[in-house]
């Protein structure tokens, strides 16, 4: 059965972690394989609750040409080896970030505009009618697609946060081009609700921002922080759990400024993987919560399991 949340009860419970499982005895014969995959994970951090959201997945052929911008096929091969998955296609995600601070429903990302994160809020109890303040991280169309429905607003009670420099940057761009196009249609209708910050300001108490440009020009990760515990919102700032851990300097395709995206790579990995602080990717594994190692020249993402339960 789905429970509707009201606006004050989505306050109240949308962090509750739920672990239940239903085991059952299946004859072999009837299994038919359609298990539905989780598209909701929640956890806490410290006084907030945290849930991510899957909005979609998808394959996606010739990974080097994406990821691997400078990697000679051998070595493009070899990463993918020791790590066990091909070299010749990739699985994308793509998870926007629900943060629940006690005070105020924080989404981070609204996803391809394909209705997969009203699924996903539907599946963590939230109505998009509850969401407080929509955070918007950088303006490619997977992160913006979904602020708009049928033309209207998708979250309709919900006011807006970016950065300065990325919507000036795609907000003057010439028609015809794609991404400005699509914050004309998505971004600026909602302007007037919108606040702009720069990094290491706040977009509410606890929740910092972050400046990790180069994929976009105003691209920006978000810090949380709450009751001593930290996590960082790392957005698209490594679009691979594999190869853009660890080899950073390889070059990803969907990056701008390619030696920026690079350095803005190695100086926030390398801060987590020192501070033990756990990240959220938008485009890691679902449910794309995990920690940074390093290791050799780059690093490696440690996918969560039970360290962020309770």
């Amino acid at each position: 059965m789905t429970i509707k949340f009201t606006r004050r009860a989505a306050l109240a419970g949308a962090s509750a972690l739920t672990l239940a499982a239903t085991a059952r005895p299946v004859l072999a014969a009837a299994h038919g394989g359609k298990a539905a995959a989780p598209i909701a994970r929640s956890f806490k951090l410290g006084g907030f609750g945290v849930t991510t959201l899957l909005d979609g997945s998808l394959p996606r052929d010739n990974p080097k040409g994406i990821f691997g911008g400078g990697a000679s096929d051998e070595d493009f091969a070899r990463v993918s080896a020791e790590n066990f998955i091909p070299a010749d296609m990739a699985q994308f995600f793509f998870t926007p970030t629900l943060v629940d601070t006690g005070a105020e429903l924080v989404l981070f990302d609204t996803g391809l505009g394909q209705g997969g994160i009203a699924k996903a809020l539907d599946a963590a109890g939230v109505s998009p009618d509850a969401i407080d303040v929509v955070v918007i991280t950088h303006m490619h169309p997977d992160h913006i697609g979904g602020m708009m429905t049928d033309g209207a607003p998708t979250f309709a009670n919900a006011r807006y946060v970016t950065g300065t420099t990325e919507y000036d940057f795609w907000s003057k761009a010439e028609a015809g081009n794609r991404v400005g196009d699509l914050v004309k249609s998505n971004v600026t209708p909602l302007a007037e609700k919108m606040t702009f910050v720069e990094p290491g300001g706040s977009v509410v108490s606890g929740v910092t921002a972050v400046d990790a440009r180069g994929h976009t020009p105003g691209h920006m990760g978000y810090m949380l922080e709450s009751d001593g515990q930290r996590l960082m919102l790392t957005a698209d700032l490594a679009n691979h759990y594999v190869w853009s851990f660890a080899h950073p300097e390889w070059e990803v395709m969907f990056d701008m400024d390619k030696a920026q995206a690079t350095a803005s790579r190695r100086d926030i990995l390398g801060m987590l993987a020192a501070d033990r602080v756990p990240m959220i990717g938008y485009h890691m594994p679902f449910p794309a919560v995990g920690y940074v190692e390093t290791r050799g020249e780059g690093f490696r993402f440690v996918p969560v399991s039970y360290q962020l339960m309770g």
